[in-house]
């Protein structure tokens, strides 16, 4: 791999907001087991796609760290999604500052390091050169 710095950073950031699904997931089964959910079926329905959504950021983590193209994909489908989701949540009055961010910045790290580490490895290896030259 030739962006090692850059992959580990992009799945660092994959691997947190996996993380943060996670803990979504535990707080909205705490929810469901406390009587909050008004459907059952769509609150069970919304943990499940929450927790299919947190197994698919590892894997994205997973194969970034290991220079995979398909992971940076779909990495980066996800980091997009997060902030346009950010800056949906600006049109809720008051604004959601903390949510804002707290989506918004990682979405947007992890944009950037996604692609900088797709460029880093799309460069050319320049050849070595050699002692008889």
């Amino acid at each position: 791999m030739r962006a090692p710095g850059l992959a580990l950073a992009a799945a660092a950031v994959l691997a947190v907001e996996g993380l943060a699904l996670i803990v979504f997931a535990v707080i909205e089964l705490t929810g469901l087991g406390a009587g909050d959910a008004a459907s059952l079926p769509t609150a069970l329905a919304l943990i499940v796609l929450t927790l299919i959504g947190a197994v698919a950021l590892f894997a994205f983590a997973a194969g970034a760290r290991r220079g995979r193209s398909w992971a940076r994909s779909g990495g980066v489908v996800f980091q997009v999604l997060a902030v346009a989701l950010a800056l949906a949540s600006l049109t809720l009055q008051p604004v959601p500052w903390l949510f804002t961010a707290g989506v918004g910045f990682p979405g947007l790290m992890g944009f950037i390091l996604l692609i900088a580490s797709a460029r880093r490895e799309a460069e050319p290896i320049e050849p070595e050169h050699t002692a008889a030259e």
